[in-house]
């Protein structure tokens, strides 16, 4: 099981980037991904989840109405595209699944058993 995620870069801040998380050796439709970040001296923080069985959308509330989560079961990838990035988006992002997802803990970091390399997103001018 593995996940790489990519697409990070510099952008200035309004900006925007869509990070991808590919999953080899796994169908990822049976899986739920979820996107963490962490900020230097930060703790690891939930972004944004998709469940499998209903498509169902999970935001912290620092990015909802800015990230958007989707999935393309065809190419076993997730995206978050990001929109109107601050500064404060900063951070490395992390794509991440678990074995036994559920919903009422899917911003719990504990609960996820793979998680990708990460990709470095930096906003600034």
């Amino acid at each position: 099981v593995q996940l790489q995620a990519s697409g990070g870069g510099l952008v200035q801040p309004g900006g925007s980037l869509r990070l991808s998380c590919a999953a080899s050796g796994f169908a990822l439709d049976f899986y739920a991904i979820a996107w963490f970040r962490q900020a230097p001296g930060k703790e690891r923080e939930a972004v944004s989840c998709i469940s499998t069985s209903d498509g169902r959308t999970f935001y912290a509330d620092s990015v909802k109405s800015r990230f958007t989560i989707s999935r393309d079961n065809a190419k076993n990838s997730v995206y978050l595209q990001m929109n109107r990035l601050e500064p404060e988006d900063t951070a490395v992002y992390y794509c991440a699944t678990a074995l036994n997802w559920n919903r009422s803990r899917w911003y719990d970091p504990n609960f996820y058993d793979y998680w990708g390399q990460g990709t470095l997103v930096t906003v600034s001018s």
